[in-house]
């Protein structure tokens, strides 16, 4: 049984996700879907609106075979360390190719991008290094060493996210997994980063923002999303009380601050460069967590940048522990979030030649990464109320989702 590969966050499933997942099994020509998706905080150091567990559910009831977590060591980083970790652990779990959504929509352009980017590396990371020294950000800096190598102009138009990401994914399958096939489609009307929902095909911040600004669910917002994604929704927002955001974590984290020195500060995963004393001393008059970091945002300090340094603070992630991970240069283990009978059957096919161990529950083996997850869901449901807490966090012990 042949099986691609989707990188997904899901925040929440929608109907641009459901278009992916069934051109994705079109595309490849294969039998199974096996989705690598991030727990309970995403890539761009955000707490996702539901739980890993709910999402699950609503990617299994669209498509998809077999679910697999991205370590939290990988899931809240940059694009490099985020791709690096979900194509490990996809390798890992024997997929044939992997196919992701782009606004390119061409694989070819990928890997000539790549072979440019290789052949003038030396004039890209002088340029890079260059940008930073003047005080860019690491998007606008990395945007300018492109332009200088004219990589914008003869292959790719990398100032998208979506080709971003889709970039360093290529990267990592010539380099560390070859045997793998990239394949892309392309996205449909709607951005990445589009603020209002307007039809069928919404981007997932415009759908976030409209749930939390509603605080239900609208017959606007049905529309874009599928109907077993409005159902895990309802169902998470019937067990919480809410759906999460940023704003739910203000106190915490205004009190972890308030009482860590800038050295204790400094210790956690993207405090870099003097941004303890940044973080310190705009705590004093934040009133929530949008105004704190529009306080502490600069051209270094991005947004993003700031709410992944926040995620690890809240999660109490430290340098060391990141580097240990890292250093690991592959996932040291496969997590099963969910699975079809399609997944099991899969599984039960591939075991035998897996080289690393499949793990069901956060407590299964004294693994650094499964610590890390347990200190990030505790993290994330931290702000419910004790009974609340505890249902949802028992998930994490219970093993993975089985539809049928």
């Amino acid at each position: 049984m042949d099986a691609c590969g989707l990188v997904v966050e899901y925040n929440p499933f929608h109907n641009g996700h459901l278009h992916h997942v069934q051109e994705a099994r079109k595309v490849s020509g294969t039998e199974i879907i096996i989705c690598v998706m991030s727990g309970n905080f995403l890539q761009r150091g955000e707490p996702a609106i539901i739980d890993k567990f709910h999402r699950t559910r609503a990617a299994l009831a669209s498509g998809a075979d077999l679910v697999l977590e991205l370590p939290f060591t990988y899931a809240v980083e940059s694009s490099e360390w985020f791709a690096r970790g979900s194509v490990a652990t996809l390798a890992a779990a024997g997929v044939s190719s992997i196919c992701f959504g782009s606004e390119s929509g061409e694989a070819d352009s990928f890997k000539k991008s790549y072979d440019l980017r290789k052949e003038r590396e030396t004039e890209y990371q002088e340029m890079f290094r260059s940008k930073m020294d003047q005080g860019l950000s690491f998007p606008e800096a990395n945007k300018a060493a492109y332009t200088a190598i004219g990589l914008d102009r003869d292959a790719l138009d990398l100032t998208q996210p979506n080709n971003i990401l889709g970039f360093s994914y290529v990267r990592e399958i010539i380099e560390r997994h070859p045997n793998i096939k990239p394949l892309t489609i392309k996205r449909t009307q709607s951005g990445y980063h589009d603020p209002e929902v307007t039809g069928r095909i919404a981007s997932a911040t415009s759908i976030r923002k409209q749930l939390l600004a509603d605080g239900k669910l609208t017959e606007k917002t049905k529309k874009a999303i599928t109907e077993q994604s409005a159902t895990q929704l309802i169902l998470y927002k019937e067990a919480a009380g809410f759906w999460h955001s940023w704003e739910n974590y203000f106190p915490l984290l205004h009190y972890k601050v308030s009482v860590s020195s800038a050295e204790e500060l400094s210790l956690y995963h993207g405090v870099e460069e003097g941004l303890e004393n940044r973080i310190k001393k705009t705590a004093a008059t934040a009133r929530n967590m949008n105004e704190w970091i529009a306080a502490i945002k600069t051209k270094r300090y991005t947004w993003t940048r700031l709410q992944r340094a926040f995620v690890h603070i809240l999660a109490n992630v430290t340098k060391e522990e990141i580097l240990i991970s890292h250093s690991r240069l592959a996932t040291p283990y496969l997590r099963i979030l969910g699975m079809n009978s399609n997944g099991r059957l899969y599984l039960n096919r591939i075991k035998k030649s897996l080289d690393r161990p499949l793990i069901t529950r956060v407590h299964e083996r004294p693994i650094l990464e499964l610590e890390i997850e347990e200190r990030a869901a505790q993290a994330y449901y931290s702000i419910l109320s004790p009974e609340q807490r505890t249902s949802l966090y028992r998930q994490e012990m219970l093993g993975p989702v089985i539809a049928d």
